[in-house]
Formats: structure tokens, sequence, C-alpha cells
């Protein structure tokens, strides 16, 4: 079968690769539909994470039900699901704290697509076919009249948008939000999504990048060009979105006394930060990555109700045979598709 493969830093190609089977009774084997470029895959396939050979790309993905081992209750052949990025049992006690990417039964950072991080090669989403582990726990199934193209970035980027404002307002309901654009631009955009939705006072947005913050202002937020010196005002939640120290600290600075500021990044390295400021305020700072499997359940349905909308977050589909060639281009959200347009 083919698998979109990463061969080295900025070499993309498809190769042939045996295809999987059903391993364990839990198991299902999968077809991905639709399959979305994470704001992390341009760093991986750059080489800025040292490469360990050659590797398989996607992790967002839409897929249908292929096969499905015989205890994987709820699951039939031809069913539509979004499989969540990072591997995880559902029965260990991190899972059942709701705590899915850190299962105790695999090493750390254990994700389709992302050798690079974990050392472990599960398989990527651009494949034929995938085999998913603990089906029943990593599959969550579409409801029908859903389209895949339009949720294949639900598995993690709209799941990290969504939790980055989610606990927070329902500790502060109704209370304003600046959601801070620094590097990766979807999470940003998918969190001034959630943010409306789930009613925030106000939702301002803050980059340097003209493209989002046109689009953030079509989403509801207002948009505020900067170049992370110093934040107009403070708010009592902050996202820090982004790769860069400067825009850390502006969304530090913009964090008010006894306020929020959750952290989306991945920074790599030591970064600095200002303890003695986040201590004399009282600066509550949450940072980790999102916990997929258990986050599925609590998503699809704000989708299924149109509360959620991440097609409106895409920028650019391409057909399936065109994912070597488009993957390193630079679309706030790109969408790989082996569905006929309608």
């Amino acid at each position: 079968m083919r698998q979109l493969t990463c061969t080295a830093p900025h070499e993309i190609e498809w190769r042939d690769v045996p295809e999987p089977r059903l391993e364990n009774e839990t198991d299902a084997l999968v077809r991905p539909l639709a399959v979305a470029r994470c704001d992390i895959d341009p760093f991986l396939t750059s080489g800025v994470v040292p490469l360990r050979g050659p590797f398989a790309l996607g992790h967002e993905a839409v897929v249908e039900v292929v096969d499905v081992g015989d205890s994987v209750p709820g699951l039939t052949r031809g069913q539509r699901a979004v499989v969540s990025f990072e591997v995880s049992c559902g029965s260990c006690r991190s899972c059942h704290a709701g705590h899915t990417a850190n299962c105790d039964r695999y090493p750390v950072l254990s994700d389709y697509g992302m050798q690079p991080l974990s050392g472990v090669e599960y398989g990527g989403m651009l494949s034929d076919i995938v085999r998913v582990p603990h089906a029943a726990t990593m599959l969550a199934p579409l409801a029908p009249g859903l389209d895949p193209v339009s949720l294949a970035s639900v598995s993690d980027n709209v799941l990290d948008g969504y939790r980055a404002v989610t606990p927070h307002l329902a500790s502060l309901p109704g209370a304003d939000v600046l959601i801070v654009c620094h590097g990766g631009r979807s999470i940003p955009l998918y969190a001034v999504q959630a943010a409306v939705a789930l009613g925030a006072g106000s939702v301002d947005y803050a980059s340097d990048s003209a493209e989002s913050l046109a689009l953030a202002e079509r989403l509801g937020a207002r948009p505020l060009e900067t170049n992370f010196e110093k934040p107009t005002r403070r708010y009592p939640i902050v996202v820090d979105a982004g790769f860069t120290p400067a825009g850390l600290l502006y969304a530090i600075r913009a964090t008010e006394p006894e306020g929020i500021l959750q952290s989306v990044s991945l920074y790599r390295g030591d970064v600095s930060m200002p303890l003695g400021r986040l201590y004399t305020l009282g600066v509550r700072f949450f940072i980790g990555r999102t916990h997929a499997a258990a986050l599925l359940p609590e998503v699809m349905p704000l989708i299924e109700q149109r509360r959620l909308r991440p097609e409106t977050v895409t920028t650019r589909v391409v057909e399936w045979d065109a994912a070597p060639a488009a993957y390193g281009e630079p679309a706030i959200k790109l969408i790989v598709s082996r569905i006929e347009p309608s």
C-alpha cells in the first residue's frame, strides 16, 4: 500500500509499505478519507526536530472502518469516524483520569505521524490503511450527514483550541479572552471559534500575521496587529499559541492579576519565564497537550449542533495524489482529501 513518508528534511514522497492487519480483537483497520496537516507537521518535516530516519505523515483524520476486531462494540464496517491521534488504551489509571495523552501502556508522545518525537513508528493517516488499537476508545463515530473534509482536523487541532478556553470560561463565565498567535496558526483560530461559541464576553486576537488576523475577524474576534512588545490591556483569560519567546512574554504581560494563562505551545529547549511576575500577580499558568480520546465525546456533539464549525478555518483542500507537493505549502489549514467533490 502507499504511505506518505518524509524521507529527509523537506523531502516528502509516496512509499510502498506492508499493509497492516488486525493484531488484536480490540483493533480496527481504517481507510483515511480526509487528513489535515497539523500545526506541528511543518516543524517535523523541516528537520527542526532531528529525524530518526524516514517516517509516516499525518495524524489528524476522518476515516472509514474497513475491518474490526471481535471485541469492538458499536463499530461496523463502512462506519465513518474521527481517530484520536494519540494512542491510548482507555483502561489504565491515566486514561481513567482523562489523561489519554499520557496513557500508561505506551511511551510518551505515542502518536500517529510523529515518529521523530516518540521514536516509535505507529504509521500515518496519509496511508491507504491504518491499524487502530483500542478502537472502541480511539474512534469517535460521525453522525450521518457530517462532511469528513470539514472535520479532518477535529482529532487534534480543533480539540486543542477547544480545551484552551473551555475549562477557563466554565470557571469565569462571560470573561474576556485574548488569544495570542505567534506561530502555529490553526489552533488559535479554533480557540477563537470555541470562545465565541461558549459565550466569552469579548475575544481579541493578537498576531503579526495579516492572513490570520483577517480570518480571526471573520470568526468573530477583534484583530490586534502586534509586534509582541507591549499589550494594550490585560485580560482574565489569555491563550498563548506559538513558538517564540517574545510571543510568550507578550501573553504573560497581557494576563491580569489572578488571571489564567493557557499555553498550547511546544517550546524547544530552555525558555526563560518571569516566575516572579507570575507569583506576585497570582497568574495561573497551564500548559500541556490535549487529551484527544477523552475530549472527542465532549466535542463531537458541539459539531453536530453546529456550535463549532471547523471548516471555517480550512484555507486549502487538495486531492489525495497532490499530498507530496502540497504538504509544504504555507496554508493556515491544509486538508488532503480522497473524496470526490459533489
